[in-house]
């Protein structure tokens, strides 16, 4: 029985999870096709140890076995090698150590995930015995002075104000790797002129800080990459340590970005502090036509009948008048997603040249064109399900109830307009059709799904696609006014109707689009868009400030 169980365990010696199964290692995650963005390089397993020869000679941890009832030896932390023909690698004899100062939740998180990537982890704790149960029993929880004294590469997982507590250390965290995760808070950052790596580079001269794993979060290190961000900015004075450092940043499953020097650790820990950067132009721009559409349906819904007829209409305030300009907010969006396009276009046919950079107000409007679409597709989101709870309220009950009795009173038997009811079922059919246009648009601007796409699919189905749902929404505006704005008893304190206001900007691009596809316009663009100039030389000229980095934005 013994004979067959060590035949057993020398036949398999690298025990390890399926095919089928997706283990958390970096010899496993880097490298996957199935994931987007994923680099196509074969770094696999070859950057640990890589890794190993940057940082010298780093101890290693034996591989812990136990025995079970077969007499079989299973691994508690194996290797899963694969070479480029599918075959199974020898081992190595030396498994990289890392260690780790701080038993929080990130620095179990980051634990958890170098244990699963094929590291050996060693943690250093204040109190060992109280904080060794919260992290993988795989994991070497000791003192600090114990944690530190073997890896070459040092995890701080510490607040700033702690820094000083591991001075005791100097001796032996000399010519090492400290890796600073932290984050200041808002406050600290705007009172600290240094940042937190630099602060603790001051402390530990004789150490090599690198600043990086500050932007990802505790349950990104947890769950992998594929439901966070990937890209993890790394920044240094030593390119050793540094290119150390993105090798474990490969072997974890992430994307290193090189920042530069230790000097822009500051902006490496403002990232997290930002609240939505690119939202805030897009945000505000939708939330000032709500409230313009919004004062303007009120005072021709509600406002009029009170002051002229003296009816009390305030109760449409929280549904209908909202209801009626949801549609206007996302269709005036949708419109200035394109817009920037069509004045981009113009300006290159006057110009005759792509090679002149737009003025900042454009240039900006065109980065922010995918907030706004999202916000127009939010919109009208809502608006679909503000509609759907219209015939739910009692006021719509009640308004019913009275059509029903004026109709008994009339002796009409039945009440029938052919005009309308064509009227209402375009009008519904093409709200739908928008609606889900707007839909793919919205599924295909994420990262995930974008990624997956090549760029002909991705600019038919954001370029072309973008323009139907356009379309559609306008004739599904004009369906929704017919003959409304013929009609004078429509125009309320002298006011036309909202969606005739609507109309300007989404006529005025699908006009320019459609005056683009003639034939001596759209071959002008293509020759342009491919590097032709109206004076034959290409001309580069220095803004009259040369510091200033000349920007190009392509349409």
């Amino acid at each position: 029985m013994q004979a067959e169980g060590e035949a057993a365990r020398l036949a398999k010696p690298l025990a390890g999870p399926s095919p089928s199964e997706k283990p958390m290692s970096g010899c496993a995650q880097v490298g996957d096709p199935s994931e987007e963005g994923w680099p196509s390089s074969q770094w696999g397993c070859q950057g640990i140890g890589e890794l190993q020869t940057l940082t010298g000679q780093m101890s290693h941890q034996p591989v812990v076995a136990t025995k079970t009832s077969g007499d079989m030896d299973k691994p508690l932390i194996s290797r899963h090698l694969v070479d480029s023909n599918s075959s199974l690698a020898e081992a190595p004899s030396e498994v990289p150590k890392v260690g780790i100062l701080g038993s929080g939740d990130f620095a179990r998180s980051l634990a958890t995930r170098l244990l699963g990537s094929g590291f050996s982890v060693v943690v250093g704790s204040r109190n060992p015995k109280r904080t060794a149960w919260l992290f993988p029993s795989a994991a070497h929880v000791t003192f600090q002075v114990e944690a530190v004294s073997s890896p070459e590469v040092i995890f701080v997982a510490v607040f700033r104000e702690h820094y000083s507590s591991l001075c005791g250390l100097s001796d032996q965290l000399a010519g090492k790797i400290l890796v600073d995760v932290s984050n200041p808070t808002e406050q600290e950052h705007l009172g600290h002129r240094e940042s937190n790596a630099e602060y603790l580079a001051s402390l530990f001269p004789t150490c090599m800080v690198v600043k990086a794993f500050n932007v990802i979060s505790a349950w990104t290190l947890l769950s992998g990459p594929r439901d966070g961000n990937r890209q993890v900015p790394i920044c240094s004075d030593q390119p050793e340590a540094k290119r150390a450092v993105s090798e474990m940043v490969h072997a974890m499953g992430f994307t290193p970005v090189d920042m530069g020097t230790l000097a822009s650790a500051r902006e490496v820990e403002a990232m997290p502090l930002r609240l939505l950067p690119g939202w805030k132009v897009p945000t505000l721009l939708a939330l000032g036509l709500f409230i313009c559409f919004y004062a303007y349906n009120f005072i021709r819904d509600v406002l009029q009948p009170y002051m002229q007829e003296g009816k009390n209409k305030f109760y449409k305030l929280p549904v209908s008048v909202v209801n009626t300009t949801l549609p206007c907010v996302a269709y005036v969006l949708l419109s200035l997603v394109y817009l920037p396009g069509v004045l981009a276009a113009a300006l290159q046919l006057r110009r005759g040249t792509k090679y002149h950079r737009f003025p900042d107000w454009l240039d900006h409007w065109l980065q922010h064109r995918k907030q706004i679409g999202l916000l127009s597709f939010f919109c009208a989101a809502l608006h679909a399900l503000y509609s759907f709870c219209l015939p739910l309220r009692r006021s719509h009950r009640y308004e019913l109830v009275n059509l029903a009795t004026e109709q008994v009173l009339a002796n009409k038997s039945h009440l029938w307009d052919e005009e309308e009811v064509w009227r209402m079922e375009i009008y519904l059919s093409l709200g739908v059709l928008a609606l889900g246009t707007l839909s793919l648009l919205a599924v295909t601007s994420l990262p995930s799904i974008a990624n997956s796409l090549n760029w002909r699919e991705f600019s038919f189905v954001q370029s072309t696609l973008g323009f139907v749902a356009l379309v559609l929404s306008t004739l599904h505006t004009l369906t929704y006014g017919w003959t409304r704005a013929f009609k004078e008893r429509h125009y309320k304190f002298y006011l036309p109707p909202t969606f005739t206001l609507t109309l300007l900007v989404p006529c005025v691009v699908i006009l320019a689009k459609g005056l683009f596809l003639l034939p001596c316009f759209s071959r002008r663009l293509t020759k342009i868009r491919r590097g032709w100039e109206k004076d034959g030389a290409v001309k580069f000229t220095l803004p009259a400030d040369h510091t200033l980095v000349e920007k190009t934005s392509l349409v």
